[in-house]
């Protein structure tokens, strides 16, 4: 795991300073809170070191690109094929079809692969929710999709994850998660 923690220090901090959408956060903040999701859930040290690593391969550059490869040799093959499974592929193509073949893959997720998934989304929607909650609609500027596609994304995912394992440790959080989800994106509605 401390591994794991220096490994997406290089990649996220150092090699790109990079930071989570549209503040001035660092992006290991959303890394370290998928670990600890992951911890808290009881996964094995295997699966909190590819929560960790989630988005080493997805988000590097490609001057110094992460592969599979290089994280089977450094932590082994089941954290390497635990990162790739959720490695979304959005090269080339629109965010509605990464966002589309990354639903239909998840349909064939392992536990583990759905239990990174699982604290990602949770991550992620919780980080919205809260600034939704301080800046309101503006947060939804971020993103490269509008508010109503974003949304849907994450409640349609959070189904398949919860369909597919309902014994999932965190398919409690993410079901409450999709609940508020679902508030807001009727909120917008209600105003119109």
């Amino acid at each position: 795991i401390r591994n794991a923690i220096n490994f997406s220090i290089t990649i996220h901090e150092i090699q790109q300073k990079q930071k989570r959408k549209g503040k001035d956060i660092p992006y290991l903040t959303h890394t370290f809170t998928v670990g600890l999701i992951l911890a808290r859930a009881g996964a094995s040290e295997e699966v909190i070191a590819a929560g960790i690593l989630h988005d080493t391969i997805e988000d590097s550059v490609p001057e110094q690109k992460v592969s599979r490869e290089m994280i089977a040799f450094q932590f082994g093959v089941q954290v390497a094929d635990l990162v790739a499974s959720v490695t979304e592929i959005q090269e080339g193509i629109s965010w509605d079809e990464a966002k589309a073949r990354a639903r239909e893959h998840i349909k064939n997720f392992s536990k583990e692969s759905l239990l990174v998934k699982s604290a990602d989304i949770l991550s992620n929607t919780s980080e919205i929710l809260d600034d939704y909650r301080k800046d309101g609609e503006r947060v939804f500027n971020r993103f490269k999709a509008p508010k109503e596609k974003v949304l849907q994304n994450y409640i349609q995912n959070i189904e398949i994850i919860t369909k597919k394992w309902p014994e999932n440790p965190l398919a409690e959080d993410l079901l409450k998660v999709s609940g508020r989800l679902v508030l807001i994106s009727g909120a917008e509605n209600k105003e119109k």
